[in-house]
């Protein structure tokens, strides 16, 4: 009878301790974006073991601004309470609040006596700073917030629910970031408690987070515009670049060849007025600036939630408006000079050709005004990003839009 090999199960070579001295000191002294770039060259192990070497809170900033998937794997490796807390950030969205938690530390019941507080915090500051300890009853439900100097000056023997903050301002977890950005305009605080919708306590978040990734949305608000996606950065490899970047490629041929179709379909009136050929890309740029135009008033008004719900049929109609007063004023200097073209090269009827170009101006832009307006209301409604590739949508509006009239009413007209 043969016997039977047995496999034994491969331990994994221990950690260079050096080495997770050496770049946690390098980790600590660089900016949170460098460090992470820094850790993105070594394993999952190496990491996990980095980030238990440093401050829970500086663990957390760095986990936040790694990817969804690397993230994940590090919070099953972390066995240090840093690990348990990401773990549940990530059971909330990406752009919300409860993915910046932090530890709810330190927390008292609200029956305890100042001195036992203070004892306490003794022990604790040794290793963490504290600027506002969290006040709750048996249950984890946030009761108050227990200022610092409010505590140093009280009677040993006084409660914590006598000196502390009652009914503190609190976020839900599932707040995202942009309404959690507008909510404290005016209350500018170094952290803020987070609960669950019964108000237990979550954990906090601190401000300048909330800001920094307030931030950065702003800065991919250009990028999404023609289909980069928030999650591409400078350190992101070629392929994930690729990924990311070429549906949005795809969509914009496709939508191009659409407005080719347009300008296909007037072959024959292209063949017999050529000098339109040299006004449609002027036509196109004209109307598509305008709709850019309102599609940036239309998103910022989105994002400092300036546009309100039954404000947008006016907004629309002050687009189409300002759309048309634009497009008359550049209609007309467009106009001249088509005449003045027309009429040296024995174009044809100058005084029509003219007329045409005014008219197909002012029509384009007053309807890339209204889609510079419906195109992020339109996303919106569907549950979509509102800047999510809108110029490419914008653009294949207006495209269609301006070569298709300037040619319709020159097949019409002449």
């Amino acid at each position: 009878m043969n016997d039977l090999a047995v496999t034994e199960p491969q331990l994994e070579e221990p950690l260079d301790q050096n080495r997770v001295r050496q770049l946690g000191f390098s980790v600590r002294r660089r900016a949170p974006l460098d460090a992470v770039v820094l850790l993105e060259r070594e394993d999952d192990r190496m990491v996990a073991a980095i980030l238990e070497s440093l401050d829970p809170e500086l663990a957390t900033r760095l986990l936040s601004h790694m990817s969804s998937e690397r993230s994940t794997g590090l919070a099953r490796r972390i066995s240090s309470p840093v690990g348990e807390q990401w773990s549940v950030n990530l059971g909330f969205d990406e752009d919300s609040v409860g993915r910046l938690m932090e530890m709810p530390e330190p927390v008292f019941i609200s029956s305890c006596k100042v001195k036992d507080v203070i004892e306490k915090l003794r022990i604790y500051t040794r290793e963490r700073n504290v600027v506002y300890a969290f006040a709750v009853d048996k249950d984890m439900r946030l009761e108050g917030i227990i200022v610092m100097r409010d505590l140093l000056f009280a009677d040993p023997e006084e409660l914590i629910s006598d000196i502390m903050v009652g009914e503190p301002f609190y976020f839900t977890a599932g707040t995202s970031i942009d309404e959690a950005m507008r909510a404290v305009l005016l209350r500018h605080y170094p952290i803020y408690p987070v609960c669950d919708e019964s108000r237990v306590l979550l954990g906090y978040v601190h401000g300048y987070m909330m800001f920094e990734k307030h931030a950065f949305h702003l800065t991919t608000l250009p990028g999404t515009m023609v289909g980069i996606e928030r999650e591409e950065h400078i350190a992101t490899s070629w392929t994930d670049s690729l990924r990311y970047r070429h549906p949005w490629l795809q969509l914009n041929l496709f939508t191009a060849l659409l407005a080719g179709g347009v300008v296909g379909m007037f072959e024959g009136t292209i063949a017999r007025m050529v000098a339109l050929a040299a006004f449609l890309p002027v036509l196109a740029g004209q109307s598509g600036n305008t709709g850019c135009q309102a599609l940036a008033v239309t998103l910022r008004g989105m994002t400092l939630n300036e546009l309100k719900p039954g404000m947008e049929r006016n907004l629309i109609s002050k687009e189409a408006f300002l759309g048309l007063s634009n497009g008359i004023l550049v209609g007309l200097t467009a106009a001249l000079v088509m005449y003045v073209y027309a009429y040296f090269t024995n174009a044809g009827e100058p005084v029509m050709l003219a007329l045409v170009v005014l008219l197909a101006m002012t029509g384009s832009c007053i309807a890339s005004g209204v889609v510079g307006v419906m195109v992020p209301l339109t996303l919106r409604r569907l549950g979509a990003d509102p800047a999510t590739a809108s110029t490419i949508f914008l653009t294949t509006a207006t495209d269609i839009v301006s070569m298709g009239l300037l040619l319709a009413l020159a097949t019409m007209m002449i």
